[in-house]
Formats: structure tokens, sequence, C-alpha cells
């Protein structure tokens, strides 16, 4: 499949296995093809300055609430590096190999290795000592349990408005701001689920906007002129650059079987 996109680039796109269909009449939409932008006329002298050097952020969509759900919730109050690692392993011991060339045995191509996401029965049916194993915590195994368990119910979510997925993913226990905004980001492409709660985007933010590393209150303060927009101004913001950091890096937890 050969998509042309904005600048007269190309896109040229190959799928295979049961879903191929469905993921290629998804490409557009995870491109951006189906954001609208229009209205995002942001003032700040920082903010337009990007604008002219980056160009507007287009938000793509998955369109895979489970499939973002779950790593959303592996990545709470955690450094990526830890979420990476025990989504890869739990995906490594109970995931299914991806059909058609990623279980080829080519180990020379793009896909070799490749695993499906977990279903939500799949998730339901683990035993606890694989998330341990895994070291997920039992907060983050009871959030993402919640959600599997209503694979249906999350998936519906992509028929709502923002406010009103937000609404439906915070009813779920171990569900806030953070995980929701994950959530809506990548599987519903709103452009207004900033990372409200965020480690480092707020201070990112706040140092744009202001010259300030300032809290996540601040930062959502400094962004309500922009509901609609918000997410477009947080990758406005992060194209500029993270505030610089002071200290030693934090000493990942090793109290967890691996």
């Amino acid at each position: 499949m050969l998509l042309e996109i904005a600048g007269g680039a190309e896109v040229v796109v190959r799928a295979w296995g049961p879903g191929a269909d469905w993921a290629l009449t998804a490409v557009p939409a995870l491109l951006g093809a189906e954001d609208d932008p229009s209205g995002f006329e942001p003032h700040h002298e920082v903010i337009a300055a990007a604008l002219r050097q980056f160009g507007v952020p287009r938000i793509g969509r998955t369109r895979a609430v489970l499939e973002a759900y779950a790593p959303a919730c592996l990545e709470q109050k955690v450094t990526g590096q830890e979420a990476y690692a025990s989504y890869r392993t739990l995906l490594l011991r109970h995931g299914e190999p991806a059909p058609g060339p990623a279980s080829s045995g080519d180990r020379g191509h793009p896909a070799a290795g490749m695993r499906l996401p977990l279903s939500g029965e799949q998730w339901a049916a683990l035993p606890s000592w694989a998330f341990i194993r895994a070291g997920v915590d039992r907060s983050r195994t009871v959030a993402l349990l919640a959600g599997a368990r209503r694979a249906d119910a999350l998936e519906r979510t992509l028929t709502r408005s923002g406010p009103q997925a937000d609404q439906a993913l915070q009813s779920l226990p171990g569900v806030g701001p953070w995980t929701s905004a994950e959530v809506r980001q990548r599987a519903h492409g709103d452009p207004d689920a900033w990372s409200d709660g965020d480690y480092h985007v707020p201070g990112a933010i706040t140092l744009a906007l202001t010259g300030e590393v300032l809290d996540n209150d601040a930062c959502r303060e400094l962004l309500a002129p922009y509901y609609g927009h918000r997410l477009r101004i947080q990758a406005l913001c992060l194209r500029i650059g993270l505030p610089p950091r002071h200290g030693p890096r934090r000493t990942l937890p090793t109290h967890l079987p691996h």
C-alpha cells in the first residue's frame, strides 16, 4: 500500500496475517490524516517560533485501546526502562508470535521476533506470579486487569468525546489523569490529552512558556487557554527540549524478581 502525505512524501505500508486489511485501513489515521488542527492559533512567542520551525503537530491514533491501556498501566510511577522491561518480559513469556515474516525464521527481516499484544482474556488469565516475575507491583497489576476484564468497554470509548472517554477511563480502579491521557493520546488521537501528572512533561512545558521549571498545578493553569489542543502545546514544548537534569540518576529497584 502506497500513501502520499504532506509535503509530497510517500509511505509504503505492508501488512500480513488475519488483521492485514484492518491494519492497512488504519494507517492514515495512525499518521494523523484524521486529525483536525483548525482553531490552533497560539500567540505565545515561544510556541509561535516552534510552529514556524516544526509545523503544527498532527495527532495520530491507533484505534486499539487495550493495546494502549496495558502499557500505560505498566508505566505508572516507574521509569521507562522498568516499564519497557516488564512489558517485554510479559510478551516474550506469554504472548504469541506475530504471523508471517515475524515468525518465518528470517532474522534479517524487520519484523523478526515480533509478538502480538495480549488480548483481554490473555491478560486476565495470567497468574499473579507472572506480574511479580516481570517486576510489576500490585497496584499496576490491579489497574491493568481492571481494564483487561472490560476490554469491550475500553474499545467503546472510541465513540465518545474526549471528556467522556476520560471520565470512563478514570472510572476504572487505579486509573488517574495521567494513565487516561496516555491511552487517549495513543488510541484516540485526542489533541487535548496532555500528560497531566507526568514526571517530566510539566517541567518542560513551564520552562518553555515561562522560563522556569514549575509544578503540575502551574502547568495546568498555563495550558488552560489552549483547551482542546493542549497535547499540541506539549508536543511543541518537548521538541524545544526537556529541563536540564541535576544529580545522580535514580537507582532502579531490585527487590522484585525478573
